[in-house]
This record gives C-alpha cells, sequence and structure tokens, in this order.
C-alpha cells in the first residue's frame, strides 16, 4: 500500500529500525530511537540479474512527493541500461572535480610532492605559482583549464623576458597535474600538448677578460676603488671565488666555517639545487676577517647599504665596475666564472674540478646530488692556487702560459 504523508508524519521510531514501504523498491527506513536523521529514504533495484540500493536523501527535506520523483528518474535510467549507482557516483565525481580549482590541487600537490625536497626549492615553486599561475588559473575548476589557457599563461612569463621560468613553470604546471590524474580528480594532462611550446633559452655568453694583462689591471683597478670597501671586498671575494654573483650577494655568515676554510652555499640558494661547498684561500679568509667587524653582528655578509636585514642590491657589482670605467661589453659581475674557467684550462687544471667549483649540471646528476664534497681537496688546492695568481697579476708578475697547473691537476 503506498504510503501517505500522514502516515509519515505519525510514523515513531522503536527500538529497532523499520521499513516503510511505498511500492517499486522506494521505503523509508526509520532509525531506532536516539538515532540521527531518523527517517531515511532508499530504493533497491535489479541490475543485470544483480540487486542494488542508493540513498534518495533524508524526511523531511526530501518529502514522499520528491523521493517518488528520484525513483521515477532511476527507473527511467534502468530501462535505458543504466545503473543508477554508477550514475550517482559519476555525477558526484564530476560535482567534486568542478568544485576542485586548480590552485586547491597545486597545494594540495606541492605540500605531498615537494616534502622531500629543501625548504628553499618548495618556497621557490609556491612562490612561482602564486605569482604567476593562480591569478589567471587559480580559481578555475581544474578539470576544465586548456591548453590554450595554459599556454597563454606561460607565454606572458616569456613576454615579460623569463622564458628559463615559463619553462620551470610549465613543467610544474604538468607534475599538478599528473598528481590529478594519478588521484582521479582529472581524466587527463592538459599541458601535455604543451611540451616544446617553451623553446629553450639561448646560451647567455657573459663579457669577460680572459687576457693576463687585463684581468692584471682589472684586479688593480678594484685595488683603487674608491666607493664602499664592503663592494669592493665583494669584487674581490668574487674574483677569488667565482660562485654566482648572487651568491655573494646572499652570503650569510652562518654559512660560513673560517676555521674549515669552507662556505657551504645552502641548496635553496643555488641554480642547481644542490649544496655546494666553496674552499676558501687565504686571501678569501682575509677579505672576511677585514669585513666582520662591520656586518659580522648581522646575518648578511654583504648587507644593503638601506638595510642590515637585507643583502646587497643585484645592481651594486655591475654598476662599480662602471664606475671603475668598464663597460657593460667589457666584464660583469658573472663575467669572474668564464674569466676564472678560461685561465684555469688554459693552466692546465682538471676540468672536472673546474666545473665543479662552477656549481654547473652534472651528466651524472644522481652521483652529483649525493657527492656534495665532490674534488673538494682538489679544488681546495685549486682555489689556493688561483688566488695566488690573481694576486701576482695584480703586482705585475710575468705570466708565461705553460700549462702550469699541470702538476697541481696531478696530470
Amino acid at each position: 500500500m503506498p504510503l501517505t504523508d500522514i502516515a509519515i508524519k505519525n510514523a515513531k521510531p522503536g527500538a529497532k529500525a523499520t521499513r516503510l514501504s511505498d511500492g517499486d523498491g522506494l521505503y523509508l527506513v526509520i532509525a531506532p530511537n536516539g538515532s540521527k536523521p531518523s527517517k531515511l529514504w532508499r530504493l533497491r533495484f535489479t541490475f543485470q540479474g544483480k540487486e542494488g540500493m542508493i540513498s534518495l536523501g533524508k524526511y523531511p527535506a526530501v518529502g514522499l512527493k520528491d523521493a517518488r520523483e528520484r525513483r521515477d528518474a532511476a527507473q527511467k535510467q534502468l530501462v535505458n541500461g543504466i545503473n543508477p549507482s554508477e550514475a550517482r557516483k559519476e555525477q558526484k565525481a564530476g560535482v567534486l572535480q568542478e568544485s576542485l580549482t586548480f590552485e586547491t590541487v597545486a597545494r594540495e600537490w606541492h605540500s605531498e610532492a615537494n616534502a622531500p625536497h629543501t625548504g628553499g626549492h618548495q618556497a621557490r615553486v609556491i612562490r612561482d605559482l602564486e605569482r604567476d599561475v593562480f591569478p589567471l588559473l587559480g580559481a578555475k575548476p581544474v578539470a576544465s583549464v586548456s591548453p590554450h589557457e595554459i599556454l597563454a599563461t606561460v607565454k606572458k612569463i616569456v613576454e615579460r623576458g623569463a622564458p628559463e621560468s615559463a619553462r620551470r613553470i610549465l613543467q610544474n604546471i604538468g607534475a599538478v597535474y599528473r598528481y590529478a590524474v594519478l588521484n582521479l580528480i582529472c581524466p587527463h594532462d592538459p599541458s601535455s600538448v604543451l611540451r616544446g611550446a617553451i623553446p629553450p633559452p639561448k646560451s647567455r655568453h657573459y663579457a669577460t677578460l680572459t687576457d693576463t694583462r687585463d684581468v692584471a689591471g682589472l684586479l688593480r683597478a678594484i685595488d683603487t676603488y674608491r666607493g664602499s670597501q664592503l663592494t669592493k671586498a665583494a669584487l674581490m671575494l668574487l674574483a677569488y671565488t667565482f660562485v654566482r654573483p648572487g651568491e655573494i650577494r646572499h652570503a650569510e655568515w652562518a654559512e660560513i666555517d673560517l676555521e674549515a676554510r669552507e662556505w657551504r652555499i645552502p641548496a635553496g640558494k643555488t641554480k642547481m639545487n644542490a649544496l655546494h661547498i666553496v674552499p676558501l684561500a687565504k686571501q678569501a679568509l682575509d677579505i672576511l676577517d677585514a669585513i666582520r667587524p662591520w656586518t659580522g653582528h648581522g646575518k648578511y655578509v654583504f648587507p644593503s647599504v638601506r638595510s642590515q636585514d637585507r643583502a646587497m642590491s643585484s645592481n651594486t657589482l655591475n654598476a662599480a665596475l662602471r664606475r671603475l670605467g668598464y663597460t657593460k661589453d667589457e666584464i660583469c659581475s658573472h663575467g669572474f666564472r668564464a674569466m676564472a674557467s678560461t685561465m684555469l684550462n688554459e693552466l692546465g687544471y682538471n676540468k672536472d674540478w673546474i666545473e665543479r667549483q662552477l656549481a654547473h649540471g652534472e651528466r651524472d646528476k644522481i652521483r652529483a646530488s649525493y657527492n656534495h664534497a665532490e674534488y673538494l681537496a682538489e679544488r681546495r688546492k685549486m682555489l689556493d692556487f688561483w688566488a695566488d695568481h690573481l694576486d701576482g697579476l695584480k703586482a705585475g708578475a710575468r705570466v708565461t702560459p705553460i700549462r702550469a697547473g699541470n702538476a697541481a691537476a696531478g696530470k
């Protein structure tokens, strides 16, 4: 006998759950005393010879009329060869996909997938997404973002002159989608068709000096620099260590062990995202000893002139070179690296030692990532020689290019 609204309202819970049938598989479950919710609609059905059951909601939010309409809709699905239970799951999955934004999934991926990496790496990844991706794609449902929208996002990064960042960010977007696919959040990765869409950046050749007479002149010019003594010290330390200018500017006293004669640059600060150990020659230690009374009480070895809590400005070193009379086509702060690389190779030093000191990418990345101290003893001797060599040039010593490094290189 079909149910009525009055019968449903008057139905009272007992010690056990009871059922009130409305026909065609629809029934109302009245939960035992104290259970919530107390009245629930259920529908039993048979699909391909197997029984199934779905929930149609709770009473009174879903009234008798609504429950019957939902039953009728499910029966139409059965007639059309559709399993109502599976259809319900697909519908819920679709709603879930629409409710999950790209930013939500990206932050979940970042939290889980980047856990093994360094804090610096994690911070850089999320900072890139927050700055360049979330403003354009963050609020969109992750499953509905198109390849065209992703391409437009990374092209904006290229247009502002940062193609390397664009390539890295495109890779991270792809990683977000691979995570989403593996976790059944969306069916495919729309960024996969964009591989190769951002061309690799052209190799940059930094202006440098490699003729011994020119290098000697540069060192003497730095020695007579009349600007900030911290800037002068930073230029000479750059010459002795040939690290990246940004690593000099952001050097912290906590990273430097004067007794061990080492500067340990954390992975989060290096281009290759790996710890880089820089041996310090006597001349480099003398520079650090000289400036320690000025900046040793703070965080940065070379702080900004405006604030001890900030690193030296990115323009400071190049501006000093211009003040010394060198144009950007003659030498730039990054050119100290090419200077050292060229001259040490000409002097016969082992190429692997030089490349490791430059912290360039290794062909064997697995080996490099675990062997931070690779060639450390050899590099220490090489940097001691290099500092003495530069001092000799500055003093006007005669240099004969007879591959003097062969003995030091063990050849």
